[in-house]
């Protein structure tokens, strides 16, 4: 294994440029060797930012020129497909932001494809390596609590002035270092659709990676409000043991209060769990009456930005293991896919198998 991963960025708009450039700049076995972006003018501006030399505007001109270990890839969420296709055409580990893809198909495609090429596919979600994430995971894996039975999700988030294609509301928070994201979050074109591909991917992804079920059905309803975009989400999904699950999101909270609330509480045989993710609380229940009180954490150790590209450096250099796997990225994919054509079809139960029978190019 190489002491240093080399390591390139496709797509340098705000979270590559807030998250992933510096976690990588800041880690002693990453190399960052070159960045893409189709857009030449930000891609300009981030190399200069970040004194990185090589650039392209053509990610397979950099594929057949950079000798690599893996790529971030942060681009417009109608985009990943193809980006990740490639770079795992390649033989290259992957870090694929949120939501992995806009369609089931494509994200199936990119599990198997990653198996195939033994590369390890990671996604972009930073609360899969919160402590207290990981534990409840642990207990679930246990069987201690017995089987699952229902699941409330709830995520609300202040963001639909980027749905209204407005991301100045947003700078004193994020303090851009190159870019802000723009309009991109109203364009359905690029952007598939809202608060469900923008914000419900986190809880959704975040409960099957608790849980370790799967999505079998799904119904749901959503509101646009004024924007092309749904901003307001309530779906019911069947889990593959039987289990219900109720996850709503909402992107509706006012700017100047707090920015996101997200509860995820699982209700099991022998006892349940009330994971207050965003004022990083959780309280595991067990039938004895045993009460486990999760020690608090801090800003950083509940949102790890930095963990996907990090976690992809140990990938290369050290063989170590992804902490935030494709199956849970695919998965959480079937559960969004399906609900956005119940939505479009007033509610209709979905099953999770009828998404593959959508004609949906996959090569």
């Amino acid at each position: 294994m190489p002491d240093t991963a080399r390591i390139a960025v496709i797509g340098t708009g705000w979270w590559s440029t807030t998250a992933h450039i510096p976690a990588l700049q800041a880690n002693p076995n990453a190399d960052l060797v070159a960045l893409a972006d189709v857009r030449a003018d930000i891609l300009d501006k981030a190399a200069r930012h970040f004194g990185v030399e090589r650039t392209y505007t053509d990610i397979h001109e950099m594929l057949a020129q950079e000798r690599l270990d893996g790529v971030v890839i942060a681009v417009w969420h109608a985009a990943h497909y193809e980006a990740a296709r490639a770079c795992l055409e390649q033989g290259l580990h992957v870090v694929l932001e949120k939501p992995m893809t806009l369609f089931a198909a494509h994200a199936r495609h990119l599990t198997e494809l990653s198996r195939e090429r033994g590369c390890q596919l990671i996604i972009g979600y930073p609360w899969n390596y919160n402590p207290h994430v990981l534990r409840v995971k642990e207990v679930i894996a246990s069987g201690r609590l017995g089987r699952i039975r229902y699941i409330n999700n709830m995520f609300a988030s202040s963001v639909i002035s980027l749905y209204r294609g407005d991301d100045s509301v947003h700078d004193n928070l994020y303090a851009y270092p190159v870019t802000g994201p723009g309009d991109v979050y109203s364009d359905p074109e690029r952007s598939g659709g809202g608060q469900g591909h923008l914000q419900a991917t986190h809880s959704v992804g975040l409960m099957l990676h608790m849980t370790g079920l799967r999505p079998v059905s799904v119904l749901a309803l959503m509101e646009n409000l004024d924007t092309r975009v749904d901003v307001v989400d309530a779906m019911i999904a069947q889990m593959d043991n039987g289990a219900l699950a109720s996850v709503g999101s909402s992107g509706t909270l006012h700017a100047g209060g707090p920015e996101q609330e997200m509860v995820v509480q699982i209700y099991c045989d022998r006892g349940w769990i009330n994971a207050d993710i965003i004022h990083k609380r959780c309280t595991i229940y067990y039938a004895d009456g045993t009460v486990e009180e999760l020690p608090p954490m801090t800003e950083e150790q509940s949102y790890l930005s930095s963990a996907p590209a990090n976690n992809l450096v140990d990938v290369v250099v050290r063989g170590a293991p992804n902490r935030s796997p494709a199956e849970v990225g695919w998965h959480t994919v079937e559960l969004l896919d399906a609900a956005y054509h119940s939505a479009a079809d007033e509610g209709r139960r979905v099953p999770i198998s009828s998404l593959y029978a959508f004609p949906t190019k996959t090569k």
